[in-house]
């Protein structure tokens, strides 16, 4: 078992990367005052002790509440290799960078009309979508500033309860036990997203907060894999650390998808199942995507899937009544045009995170 190592240049790194982003805010928007640590209530579902204080406090990373957008070919500050998290809800779809998402971590936003929350930890690289609605009330989501596992949780601002990113729900307050709402996002690289959703919006730079949006603020967290800045509750080593995958929750079963398990080249298309429901997993290396969807329609057919490599939409797999499906798992040629996959609940993260939020996770490939 690997012991738990850190590396003083990049903790430095670190701690002057959250200071610049707690100093520096628009005079406008001000802190939260309360910031010392954990809210002094017992109703925590999880070990309290093991909910640690990240530094910059509550809305020291400061979510964006008034996202603006531009489109795609106005977008200057993206290189090809960044990554993106993007979402299709009806004909309204969204971009929204992780060069700064690394800076706010939560944006409040609104897609097709459904209050959407775009989480992201840049700590254990999982985002999650989820419907920002509490006690039957809209609500904004901000960053508490706490971490459980080194994962962010968030808190609402309606009644001020915790909420842990990974566990999809509530873990602390008056809404403890209340799971999420998730919707499906797909994280892929500019490059593939650009020529995908050429039509997309791009959150860009107008953000009302000063941040050097160029600089990765992390130092050489991403690739190396013996820093970890907090520690974990179960240091799985069947994988290394920082081995970025998709990872699918069905009924009380989770199993993991290395996207260097994928081909590079052409897209490859798993088909399994878990806990009896059967599976399509769609994943390429080089165009760095792993999405993961359920084969069998509401009529009862059980769809086979292979993939295309050419296509002339964002098709991205075919099946065997000549239907071509998407990443968001919508059918965009057809019989079946018009119609969309069940997606169950899946994120991508690092294999650290997901091997202590869901002990005994299933690795493809193992």
């Amino acid at each position: 078992m690997r012991k738990f190592v850190h590396k003083r240049s990049s903790i430095i790194f670190l701690l002057v990367g959250l200071l610049v982003a707690c100093s520096d805010q628009s005079d406008e928007i001000q802190p939260n005052t309360n910031t010392g640590g954990p809210p002094a209530v017992n109703d925590w579902l999880i070990p309290p002790a093991e909910v640690l204080d990240g530094g910059p406090g509550k809305d020291g990373i400061p979510s964006i509440d008034n996202p603006q957008f531009s489109d795609v070919s106005d977008i200057t500050f993206l290189q090809d290799n960044d990554l993106v998290i993007g979402v299709k809800i009806g004909n309204d779809i969204r971009v929204y960078p992780h060069p700064v998402l690394d800076w706010h971590e939560i944006v409040n936003d609104k897609v097709a009309d459904i209050p959407l929350a775009i989480t992201y930890c840049p700590l254990t690289g999982t985002a999650i979508g989820w419907r920002r609605e509490v006690a039957g009330a809209e609500t904004n989501f901000g960053v508490s500033g706490l971490l459980y596992n080194a994962n962010l949780m968030p808190y609402d601002r309606v009644t001020d309860s915790r909420w842990s990113q990974m566990l999809l729900k509530s873990v602390n307050g008056s809404q403890a036990g209340v799971e999420v709402e998730t919707y499906p996002l797909l994280e892929t690289t500019w490059s593939t997203w650009k020529r995908l959703y050429p039509q997309s919006q791009v959150l860009n730079l107008n953000t009302g907060f000063s941040r050097n949006y160029g600089s990765y603020p992390y130092g050489d967290y991403r690739t190396n894999d013996e820093l970890l800045i907090f520690p974990v509750s179960n240091d799985d080593d069947r994988l290394p650390r920082k081995d970025r995958g998709l990872g699918v929750l069905v009924n009380d079963k989770a199993k993991f998808y290395p996207i260097d398990s994928f081909a590079q080249g052409p897209i490859e298309v798993i088909q399994e199942t878990i806990q009896g429901v059967e599976l399509v997993i769609i994943g390429s290396q080089t165009q760095n995507f792993i999405v993961a969807f359920e084969r069998r329609l509401p009529d009862g057919t059980l769809l086979n899937l292979e993939g295309l490599d050419n296509a002339a939409s964002d098709a991205v797999v075919k099946d065997q009544e000549g239907n071509e499906w998407n990443l968001f798992g919508e059918a965009v040629q057809g019989p079946r045009i018009g119609a969309k996959l069940f997606a169950p609940t899946s994120f991508i993260g690092y294999w650290f995170a997901w091997g202590t939020f869901y002990r005994q996770s299933d690795i493809y490939g193992q």
